[in-house]
């Protein structure tokens, strides 16, 4: 569903993707893995049409996106949970879940609202509290549950573990994986590595902007070359 060929882009005069190549096929888990500033975010702002790349090619479903608004790629059904949650704190939960179907999914709202909430109970008992009084997992929540208000067709998540307890992590990729069971494509941008080959079915090894390894989750679980692209032993 999602194609990337020959990617490349920065800031300034700075490259921080160079001619980064990957794929996301239908009803796949494909985890991008990799630790702090060897570009995870700028490939998520490139994919989200917040950057515009150097060079290279994004195909989303076979049509072309390079180049493309932010609004156009959510039209087209390529949604991201960005990490940080960027939640609107002073708004209620439902409130904010509603801003999820602006662009897409507006017909739908309510019926997708029940399904939000049928997948996170603690969203309907707190649809009416300001978003900014949750709870770091039930912020997650809440951000996962926006992007589901817009009917994605390939849903990436960047970092949804960052900052939970080990016991919302392990809640947060159960999650992921009951939502992928369900027929929806996830692109997952972690540093949590061992999870994230446990749940997907094909990963990345990010490092300088560039592919260090590639191939099956369990492949690159069982590679050498993990330790040495991923930490550096």
């Amino acid at each position: 569903m999602l194609e990337v060929r020959a990617l490349r882009a920065g800031y300034g005069g700075t490259e921080v993707l160079r001619g980064l190549d990957l794929s996301v096929g239908a009803g796949e888990i494909v985890a991008v893995l990799g630790s702090n500033g060897v570009g995870k975010t700028t490939l998520n702002k490139v994919l989200s049409g917040v950057l515009r790349a150097n060079d290279g090619e994004i195909r989303f479903d076979g049509k072309l996106l390079s180049g493309a608004s932010s609004a156009s790629i959510v039209e087209a059904g390529l949604i991201q949970v960005p990490e940080g949650r960027k939640i609107f704190p002073n708004m209620s939960v439902r409130e904010n879940l509603e801003l999820g179907s602006y662009r897409r999914g507006r017909k739908r709202r309510s019926s997708n609202l029940e399904r939000v909430f049928d997948t996170f109970p603690r969203l309907r008992e707190r649809s009416g509290q300001a978003a900014g009084t949750l709870s770091g997992g039930e912020q997650q929540m809440l951000a996962i549950g926006r992007g589901m208000m817009a009917e994605p067709r390939l849903l990436i998540l960047d970092e949804p573990s960052l900052g939970l307890s080990p016991l919302l992590v392990e809640e947060m990729f159960v999650l992921i994986r009951r939502l992928n069971e369900e027929g929806l494509p996830i692109l997952l941008v972690e540093q949590n590595v061992v999870q994230s080959l446990e749940c997907a079915s094909r990963a990345y090894i990010l490092e300088n902007g560039t592919i260090a390894l590639s191939g099956s989750a369990e492949q690159v679980r069982n590679d050498p070359e993990l330790k040495r692209a991923y930490l550096g032993m």
